[in-house]
Formats: C-alpha cells, sequence, structure tokens
C-alpha cells in the first residue's frame, strides 16, 4: 500500500505536465482529462517497479490512450462537439472547465493546425516537437522506426508550419489583425476603415445555418455583421494566404478566405461546411508557432 501511496504522489505531480501533453494531442479539456485518469488506471495496475524515467513512461503510457482515441475519432469521423449557433453569434460560451483559456494558452491557431494532422503525425509531433521527446521514446508508440518517426514527424512540421505564398503576408496579417482587433472591440468606424466601400461577402449554407446572411454587399452592412464578434477568430495561413480561422475553444467551426487589396479587405468567403474546410491547407504564420 505504501508503494501505491507513493506511485500516486508522483503521479500527481505529473498530472499537470500530463493533461497538457494530452490537450495538444486531443484538442479536448474533457478528452485529455478521460485520457490522463485512463493513464492513471494503467500505471496502477502496472506498478513502477523497474522504471527508471517515471515522466518518460508515464508520458508513453498516456500518448499511446490519445493514440488509440484519434484513431477510433478518425473511425466514427467525429470531433470533438462544437459550441452551439448562439454561443458562436453571441461570442459568449458556457465553459465550466476553463477550456477556453487552456485554448489560449496553447494557441487556438496551433489547436486548428493540429486538428488537420492524421492521428500519428499529431502524436509525433507534439512529443517531438512541443515536448521534446527523443525519436526513440516516440517510435514505439506510433509503431514505426525511428527513421520513419522522424519522417513523420517532418511531414507533420511542414504542414503546421506552412509559408506564405506571396511577399505581402506581413501586411496583410496586419489588416486582418486590424480588422479583428476593430470587431472585437465593436468599434464600427475601425471597421469601416479596414473594409473596401464596395466589399462583397459570401456565406456558404453551413455558415447562413449559423446565423449569417447569404451575402452582404458594402463596407457598412459587413462591418455592422460583425460588430462585436470575432471573439473565436484567429488569423491562420489558407493555402498559403492569410485568413481567418473561427475555432471557438480550439474547435475549428469557420474559416474566412479574404481578398486584400490597397490595404483593404475587398472580399470575403464565409466556410462552414466540413468538406470544403478540409479542402484548405491549414498552417501557422511563422510568429504563431509555440
Amino acid at each position: 500500500m505504501e508503494e501505491r501511496n507513493l506511485l500516486a504522489d508522483r503521479f500527481e505531480a505529473h498530472r499537470g505536465h500530463l493533461r497538457g501533453v494530452a490537450y495538444r494531442m486531443l484538442g479536448s479539456r474533457a478528452e485529455a482529462e478521460d485520457a490522463v485518469q485512463e493513464a492513471w488506471l494503467r500505471i496502477d495496475r502496472a506498478g513502477s517497479n523497474g522504471v527508471d524515467n517515471l515522466g518518460g513512461w508515464m508520458t508513453t503510457i498516456l500518448a499511446r490512450i490519445c493514440l488509440d482515441m484519434l484513431r477510433a475519432r478518425k473511425a466514427r469521423h467525429e470531433e470533438a462537439m462544437a459550441p452551439s449557433a448562439a454561443e458562436v453569434l453571441a461570442g459568449v460560451h458556457d465553459d465550466p472547465l476553463g477550456e477556453r483559456e487552456l485554448a489560449d494558452s496553447v494557441g487556438t491557431a496551433m489547436l486548428v493546425v493540429l486538428q488537420a494532422l492524421e492521428p500519428a503525425e499529431r502524436i509525433a509531433f507534439v512529443l517531438r516537437d512541443l515536448f521534446d521527446l527523443p525519436f526513440e521514446e516516440i517510435a514505439p508508440i506510433v509503431g514505426r522506426s525511428n527513421d520513419a518517426t522522424r519522417q513523420l514527424a517532418s511531414r507533420a512540421r511542414r504542414r503546421v508550419r506552412g509559408l506564405p505564398r506571396n511577399d505581402t503576408a506581413a501586411a496583410d496579417r496586419g489588416v486582418v489583425d486590424a480588422f479583428l482587433a476593430a470587431s472585437r472591440d465593436g468599434d464600427f468606424n475601425a471597421l469601416l476603415a479596414v473594409l473596401d466601400p464596395q466589399i462583397v461577402a459570401h456565406c456558404d449554407a453551413a455558415a447562413v445555418k449559423l446565423g449569417g446572411p447569404r451575402q452582404m454587399s458594402g463596407s457598412a452592412a459587413v462591418a455592422k455583421a460583425f460588430l462585436g464578434r470575432a471573439q473565436a477568430a484567429r488569423p491562420i495561413l489558407l493555402d498559403g494566404r492569410v485568413g481567418v480561422a473561427v475555432a471557438p475553444q480550439g474547435r475549428l467551426l469557420l474559416l474566412l478566405d479574404v481578398a486584400i487589396r490597397d490595404g483593404r479587405i475587398a472580399a470575403m468567403e464565409i466556410i462552414g461546411d466540413p468538406a470544403r474546410m478540409a479542402d484548405f491547407t491549414l498552417a501557422l504564420l511563422p510568429e504563431q508557432e509555440r
């Protein structure tokens, strides 16, 4: 009993780290808590006799659980439940577990991009690039050789850290940042300043179901629609162009594909169809890397 209590104490000392690993892998605090609890059950059954690196051993057990959960999710073609339309439109979410704060601490754009990775890619990237585990420890988790695991992580890294397609990315990022800041602050005049007077914004059918109009024409109409919104929106690269991901609690709900001309947003397509969003290559802007 004393040995078990000691193991439980050491597990509790590692719980915060394990929760952070699981959250980055799964993108859901509830699922991360479930994974950590399952890890404890397996650790408790196995005992720690002969284990030299207790933290690494616990992380390995947890990672295998997360990989199984990601594969099961992919097989079901399901993602974690997204917030309702009313929550998104209001920009306020019932968040008793503090998941919004946790998503912000990890990086909402990072979570969105990680969702696009295959399960083994996600595990390899998180363990190597975010937690610096050696490939020798990651390889048995994903069931690959060391070299194959290295290639897996490299492929994931290239997908996560995309490169802008043009030289205007920095300026475009400034326009998008100004648009999102004005939207969040409810600053109508600032919104007008960053929108082309003749802007046209289109919503696909899925975005319309969330309460958006099919089409908005003119800067005043678009500014009114976004006033006080964008709380869950972050800049992101869409096929190498600067765009916007709307991702409450890190879960992708909408993409805003924008066209920028002469320092203003001249056109916008608001996309909510999961199949269409999956067609985009999503990547972090350089300054979003963690």
